[in-house]
């Protein structure tokens, strides 16, 4: 009987609202002052740029979940255009929920998919959410897929969203009892009699023309409005928190072309990373450069005649840069023309099999890290990267000072890369992949500089402090790339991607008294 009464109510509702939503006011119209002591409440869909959720639920499978899983939701794309919104839902939420565990989720949530939320925020709208003292979004999305970033990012103090059905760790794919999450009725049930100031939804979704009619002011997301806003990306440097960590393999939006392209070129991508890496490791480095370049590679070498390669019998110089990926010492051997040692926190099984220059891994024991590093460059020249992992976004991570105490024989150089379909590095995937997915891009790009050599009177031979070395090596590095420094450490990047303080202090202990 009650369901009968919600019916007829919607009903009654829907065809009320869509005589009211045509002469609801543009979000154009909305202003942005006097809103600190007012309520808004909006749909989730109206921050965004794009209408679409699939993406977003492609970025779930793929990243949480696996290929095959997202290649079950690609092929489910043309069916959806054929189901209303609601089982349209129903079927994305089983298709990239089912058998997932809690914890892949939780990480897609919290270190994928907030970078894409990011690129595609309707900046229009993001405004007047901020102005708004009190903000409460509402969506028919798992919760589980918005509630971090909202909370995080844009600092909402009320999130309501669909709740997923759960077995132990594992979701269902199924909804819970409530089902698909019902705005209108959520926005009554949460405020009661009391009536919210602004609320904020599409026009074209009778769900948020519902809701809307229940606010003060009501303004709609018009095409127009998308249309607008979908040339106009939200600048970085508007982000209402930088994002410096993300852990997302895809470096694209996940629609159903681009996934389709994806899977298409998988085949060939597979066997052209095979090639390319063949390539750099086994043949000589001029002519790894002409097939590197020939299969697609872009790269932009500017190396300073003027830095001399270390003679046999001297100690060695040290080469000191940013990290991008695995492939960075290979790729200054090819840039140099001549092999060199290199040393790394972590390296897997798989990358050193491959390395075709020889490795040596740190355990971030100050004086045991100290001795290896000592023994390389008395031996020849050396490559190391103090920021002790990579960082795919444009900022630096704090500099270890422990290799401007070792020797005065500092080169710094710069690393750059620019990926179009996989990012080459993971923090929670298949570290084995990490070269191979860079590898399998179209058209990668890798930039390296070599910069001037460090003159006598800035390091610590010249009478400066290690700590002053490093923040100066690493300040150069960033301004010869356009990057921003950062005090941010290989811990830090544990903690956000990772959100997890058992991990954090885990690498403490693992540090011991390895000072940054």
């Amino acid at each position: 009987m009650k369901a009968r009464k919600d019916e007829a109510f919607v009903g009654e509702q829907t065809f009320k609202s869509q005589e009211i939503i045509s002469f609801l006011p543009s979000v154009t119209k909305c202003s942005l002052k006097a809103k600190e002591s007012q309520t808004l409440v909006c749909d989730f869909c109206s921050l965004l740029r794009s209408e679409s959720y699939f993406p977003f639920f492609m970025l779930v499978a793929f990243e949480g979940g696996s290929i095959l899983r997202a290649f079950f939701l690609l092929l489910s794309s043309p069916i959806l255009f054929f189901l209303n919104i609601n089982l349209q839902m129903k079927l994305m939420i089983f298709i990239t929920f089912c058998g997932l565990r809690f914890k892949d989720v939780d990480h897609v949530s919290r270190a994928v998919l907030p970078k894409f939320y990011l690129e595609n925020l309707n900046y229009l709208v993001y405004k007047i959410l901020a102005s708004a003292g009190s903000k409460k979004v509402f969506t028919s999305l798992p919760r589980v897929m918005v509630e971090g970033f909202l909370r995080e990012y844009l600092k909402v103090d009320t999130v309501k969203g669909s709740e997923l059905h759960t077995i132990g760790k594992y979701y269902t794919g199924f909804l819970s009892n409530s089902g698909l999450l019902v705005k209108h009725r959520a926005v009554r049930e949460h405020f009661g009699e009391e009536i919210p100031d602004i609320g904020i939804g599409s026009s074209s979704l009778s769900t948020d023309q519902l809701f809307l009619s229940y606010c003060k002011e009501a303004f709609a997301v018009n095409k127009e409005d998308r249309n607008v806003c979908s040339t106009t990306i939200m600048p970085r440097e508007k982000y209402p928190k930088p994002l410096i960590f993300h852990d997302a393999r895809l470096a694209f939006l996940p629609t159903p072309l681009a996934t389709l392209t994806m899977f298409i070129w998988l085949t060939l991508g597979i066997f052209l990373a095979i090639f390319r890496i063949c390539v750099a490791i086994f043949l000589p480095p001029k002519l790894a450069i002409i097939m590197l370049k020939l299969s697609g590679v872009i790269l932009e070498f500017n190396m300073y005649k003027s830095v001399i390669p270390s003679e046999k019998g001297l100690p060695g110089v040290l080469y000191v840069g940013n990290h991008k990926t695995l492939l960075d010492p290979l790729m200054l051997s090819l840039a140099l023309g001549k092999p060199f040692s290199a040393v790394t926190f972590k390296l897997n099984r798989f990358a050193k099999f491959l390395s075709p220059i020889r490795t040596a891994a740190l355990i971030r024991d100050r004086n045991h890290d100290a001795k290896i590093i000592k023994k390389l460059i008395s031996e020849g020249d050396l490559v190391i990267f103090p920021e002790g992992t990579s960082c795919k976004e444009p900022y630096i991570l704090r500099f270890s000072s422990l290799f401007a105490e070792l020797t005065d024989e500092i080169v710094p150089f710069t690393v750059n890369t620019n990926v179009t379909m996989f990012h080459g590095t993971t923090t929670c995937g298949y570290k084995w992949l990490d070269s191979i997915c860079m590898a399998m891009n179209p058209r990668p790009v890798y930039s390296l500089e070599l910069l001037e050599k460090l003159p006598k009177e800035l390091t610590m031979g010249g009478g400066r402090s290690s700590h002053e070395v490093a923040n100066y090596v690493q300040k150069k590095i960033a301004d010869a790339l356009g990057f921003e420094s950062t005090n941010l450490t290989r811990k830090d990047k544990l903690f956000i991607i990772k959100g997890n303080e058992r991990i954090v202090q885990h690498e403490r202990k693992e540090t011991l008294n390895y000072k940054l």
